[in-house]
């Protein structure tokens, strides 16, 4: 007997009996295909909160497959995993050049005076005393109140940003500041390759040179270089664009977003490391797309997103050199390309995907590692109560979809929104028609000059991001009527005291320590404050 047959007869044995004769046995091994920061974030997870010594983890890596490592940034949400696994960041994040980062400044990507740039914050405790301020004013220039609406005028986490202050807040000073992190992807991935061996995750540096099949379509197991086969109760496919599992071994349909995100490859270049070390992602609108700028502590990570419908590989390089002012420098780009969009099923037999192979969604936001740590946990979840059935799959696949749609629309209202001529690339984003309900019932409900908190609370659109992150977005782009139609506003639309916001922001920024000394310094987490958010 062949050993494809002596792995397939082994698994079907391992199933449970037709008719319900008894529950289906625990998940005992589990096999993640592909390292780098999805691979072994999912296996850390998988063998620090699952069942702990009783489940069996295996990464297989292959040495002939290179590690894309050009996702820079995160969301606040990475704090949680680190906190749930115990991993101090006066640990790792110097193991991985790591920065802070408050929140995400776009530039260019409005033309309409006085909005040219804006900062979208991550929220602070302290942001609760001037968000009623911010939200009265956008209603009011809405209106046709001449009131001052930028947001960046009205967030803590702007003004620490902005003087290159680091978002954790000296010791007296007891208010906590939403943040994430910048970071080297490529040693992140090799960091916690090391925490997950520690905690027990084997790892095997191997090539899966085929995917074996069951009769009724599972996934038995693999067949890697030496001829040698590897089984598992369950696999998770971090194999990147490739979805070595997940889309060609179980031919799962791909969804794509390009109707909707035109960006399809992106150039990364790295340049030196000079100034203060600013606490926010950088993102400017160029001709054909946007530049990212993230600060590490030894380097610049900065590259181009852009679309290869308007414009070739050679001309985005030369457009990011000009940026950068590195057309003469003989700096290496990468060249990567970008499949947007997601898989029908994120959760297909017996194999989940996470990473780049259930689906990507252009890094604007850094949701990247967002979506591998959700992913991740709703496995977790899903072993740790033995529930696999199909009606678990599909509340699974559910979830995922309505996580990636409203991602995608939030993405999809930055470019919808932009107010640039000058290319093709932005005039055709702007007349974009193909947007989702959800997407089109918050822009008319913000161009009829209605709250959007009810309908965001009501979950009849704009689900998945909260209520200051639209309000962010759609008044830092200035989606106002023009300033030429703009009145002297009246007693109630100018009751704010806008100098005591003002000062009430500047006197907080100034608790928060310089980001190059903070870096220096990383105090423990333990006893942090605990974040109470009253933004509706």
């Amino acid at each position: 007997m062949s050993d494809t047959a002596t792995l397939i007869d082994r698994y079907i044995a391992s199933r449970p009996l037709p008719g319900g004769a008894e529950a289906p046995p625990p998940v005992r091994h589990v096999c993640v295909v592909g390292g780098g920061s999805a691979g072994w974030m999912t296996a850390l997870m998988l063998a620090t909160t699952a069942y702990g010594s009783r489940l069996k983890v295996t990464l297989v890596e292959s040495p002939q497959v290179g590690i894309i490592g050009v996702g820079e940034g995160s969301t606040p949400w990475l704090r949680n995993f680190f906190d749930v696994l115990g991993i101090e960041e006066s640990e790792w994040m110097p193991a991985c050049n790591a920065t802070y980062k408050s929140g995400i400044t776009f530039e260019g990507w409005s033309t309409k005076p006085g909005f040219e740039r804006y900062f979208h914050p991550f929220v602070s405790m302290l942001d609760n005393l001037t968000m009623n301020a911010f939200v009265d004013n956008v209603h009011a220039r809405l209106d046709g109140a001449d009131v001052p609406a930028h947001p960046d005028r009205f967030f803590v986490s702007a003004a620490i940003a902005r003087q290159a202050r680091g978002p954790r807040a000296q010791e007296n000073f007891p208010f906590d500041v939403w943040y994430g992190y910048h970071f080297d992807a490529t040693l992140l991935g090799q960091f916690l390759g090391k925490k997950a061996v520690e905690r027990g995750v084997q790892h095997l540096k191997r090539h899966v040179g085929e995917v074996l099949r069951t009769p009724q379509g599972d996934i038995a197991g693999l067949r890697l270089d030496g001829d040698e086969t590897l089984s598992a109760d369950f696999f998770v496919d971090c194999s990147g664009f490739a979805s070595l599992l997940i889309g060609r071994a179980l031919d799962t349909p791909f969804i794509s977003y390009a109707e909707n995100l035109f960006n399809d490859a992106a150039i990364a270049l790295p340049t030196p490391l000079s100034g203060p070390i600013e606490s926010q992602t950088t993102s400017t609108a160029l001709r054909h797309g946007w530049a990212w700028k993230i600060p590490l502590t030894q380097r610049h990570g900065n590259g181009y997103v852009y679309s290869s419908a308007h414009c070739s590989a050679d001309e985005a390089e030369t457009e990011l050199r000009r940026h950068l002012g590195l057309l003469e420098a003989d700096v290496p780009a990468r060249h990567l390309k970008m499949r947007v969009g997601r898989m029908s099923k994120i959760w297909n037999r017996n194999c989940v995907a996470v990473g780049l192979s259930q689906g990507f969604i252009e890094p604007l936001e850094a949701t990247a590692l967002l979506f591998v740590q959700r992913t991740a946990a709703m496995l977790v979840e899903a072993l740790e109560q033995g529930d696999l059935g199909h009606a678990a799959q599909e509340r699974f696949n559910e979830t995922m979809r309505v996580r990636f749609e409203n991602t995608r629309d939030y993405i999809v209202a930055h470019y919808k929104t932009n107010s640039r001529t000058d290319t093709d690339y932005w005039r055709e984003n702007a007349e974009n028609m193909h947007l989702s309900e959800s997407l089109q019932g918050v822009l008319m409900t913000w161009l009829s000059r209605k709250p959007l908190a009810a309908g965001l609370r009501a979950g009849r659109f704009g689900g998945g991001y909260p209520i200051v992150s639209w309000y962010a977005l759609l008044a830092g782009m200035g989606i106002f009527p023009d300033a030429s139609e703009l009145q002297p506003p009246n007693a109630q639309q100018a009751r704010h005291d806008l100098a005591t916001v003002d000062d009430f922001v500047q006197r907080s920024a100034r608790n928060f320590p310089d980001h190059r000394e903070l870096l220096g310094r990383i105090p423990p987490r333990a006893g942090d404050k605990t974040l109470q958010l009253y933004l509706w």
